[in-house]
């Protein structure tokens, strides 16, 4: 029998289980209410809310401009639709950098006004002490190292990160002390699968990948990628499971055919 599903509540600890068992750990994005619900449904481990809702939610080109506000919103309308799965939610960019005690308000606010159980943040030793104020309280959180989407104008492309041996030394050492802080576990996005694969080997916390090989202890996917909504991005890492956007827009050109030719409502549609 899988740890996965013989919980009724995914928790951290279940992760760590899951981990321990050798068993992959599942996780995908959701925006809000309805879209959530189904996931949960679908037996998903970990939904995350990404500030990537800044993008495929709100149509801004990075992840930067959503505010805490904005991540609270989508955080409690997933919330309200999740009855077995993690939720996780993204500090969003300014919440968090160089001040650690807006970084625990920001997080307590995540926490109390969403009913989310924990907090995802992005980088390694620089925000160390963000990360371990918002531990002291009690609040779980995963960390996020490679490519790190809130310092894109830093590194000023999406490429592949840590392919050089000072970056890929750096990211070990952020990974461990990201462990050593309290971290239930760390996202690995865009980084060469040998140094996912290593990170994974030295850290006894999960580590799930987006882009960073199957060695990783989990995937994820934006939902919105993987169901083929969005038209036109397809990275390499990206497998896409549907293409939502044609059935969609075929059915709603069909809604309008027959709104156009009177066919809707007929008889048996009205009242």
């Amino acid at each position: 029998m899988s740890v996965h599903k013989e919980v009724k509540r995914i928790t951290t600890n279940t992760l760590q289980e899951m981990r321990n068992a050798g068993e992959k750990i599942a996780m995908l994005t959701a925006y809000d209410f309805s879209m959530a619900s189904i996931v949960d449904d679908a037996g998903m481990d970990i939904i995350l809310v990404g500030d990537s809702a800044s993008n495929v939610m709100a149509g801004h080109e990075t992840t930067l401009p959503i505010t805490l506000d904005q991540m609270i919103y989508h955080a409690s309308s997933v919330v309200r639709g999740v009855k077995r799965a993690l939720v996780i939610v993204d500090l969003p960019f300014g919440t968090y950098q160089g001040n650690s005690k807006e970084a625990l308000s920001s997080a307590i606010r995540i926490m109390k006004e969403s009913g989310a159980h924990g907090v995802k943040i992005e980088g390694g030793v620089e925000i160390a002490e963000s990360v371990s104020r918002i531990l002291t309280a009690g609040i779980p959180v995963m960390g996020h190292l490679g490519l790190t989407p809130q310092s894109i104008y830093k590194f000023g492309t999406y490429t592949v990160r840590a392919k050089h041996e000072a970056e890929a030394q750096k990211l070990k050492e952020d990974a461990l002390k990201l462990q050593e802080l309290g971290c239930f576990g760390i996202v690995l996005e865009k980084i060469p699968a040998k140094l996912a694969a290593e990170v994974t080997e030295i850290l006894s916390i999960p580590t799930i990948g987006i882009g960073a090989g199957q060695a990783c202890s989990g995937q994820v996917l934006v939902i919105h990628d993987m169901l083929g909504i969005n038209k036109g991005f397809k990275p390499r890492f990206l497998r896409q499971y549907a293409d939502l956007y044609d059935i969609m827009n075929g059915a709603i050109k069909n809604y309008v055919s027959d709104v156009k030719a009177k066919s809707f409502p007929n008889e048996k549609e009205q009242y």
